[in-house]
């Protein structure tokens, strides 16, 4: 993320709810290891992703974490099915 005020804990409690509720939309079943990833990785493409097309998220930092953490554990789960068919 931009803000390096998140810790590695909260980038793994806030990392492991966006990965939890990516795989509740999605219906991925992941386990919370592979949640958290999802989430921490995902936050980090999605970041990547809104800065490269100029949209900035006007919450809190935890805020703005979990909801690209969420879209982008999304998006990994979506490529992740179109690669597995």
């Amino acid at each position: 993320m931009e803000d390096a005020n998140v810790g590695w804990i909260a980038a793994i409690i806030i990392g492991g709810l966006a990965g939890w509720f990516a795989e509740m939309i999605m219906k991925s079943n992941t386990g919370i290891i592979m949640n958290i990833i999802l989430g921490i990785v995902g936050a980090l493409v999605a970041s990547w992703l809104f800065r490269t097309l100029g949209i900035a998220l006007p919450f809190h930092v935890w805020l703005n974490y979990l909801i690209t953490g969420f879209i982008g554990a999304c998006i990994l789960i979506f490529v992740g099915r179109l690669i597995r068919r």
